[in-house]
């Protein structure tokens, strides 16, 4: 899943005695009834914040997890993926297109044209 908005606040990372450590921000939706919806950063995921500031837009890729404790039950949103929207930074992790970067082919370069020859393709 994915949600689009601005960062309202981003929080210092928190390790506990098992070592494990995880990095929380909100983020504001851009709806007509805004929601501030709060993500968590686990493990080595918890430095993917570090590039953003509040009030950057983003894309923030995430999974839904839900567990029970005590008769109580948990939901956390574990965010895997940030990009940033509107601006020049690079997004953080692996990138959506892999072909974004190449060049686009001459015009040309896949036309019959000049040659004589007819197109043969049945399509």
């Amino acid at each position: 899943m994915d949600l689009e908005g601005s960062i309202k606040v981003i929080f210092d990372t928190q390790t506990f005695s098992s070592g494990f450590q995880k990095r929380e921000f909100v983020v504001t939706t851009k709806e007509q009834y805004p929601q501030d919806v709060k993500f968590e950063l686990i493990k080595e995921k918890t430095d993917l914040i570090d590039p953003y500031k509040e009030g950057d837009t983003l894309k923030v890729h995430f999974n839904i997890r839900g567990n029970e404790y005590n008769g109580k039950y948990y939901v956390n949103l574990q965010a895997w993926r940030i990009e940033q929207l509107g601006s020049t930074a690079a997004p953080a992790g692996p990138p959506n297109d892999p072909f974004a970067d190449a060049p686009d082919p001459e015009p040309d370069s896949f036309s019959n044209s000049g040659n004589g020859a007819e197109d043969d393709l049945p399509f």
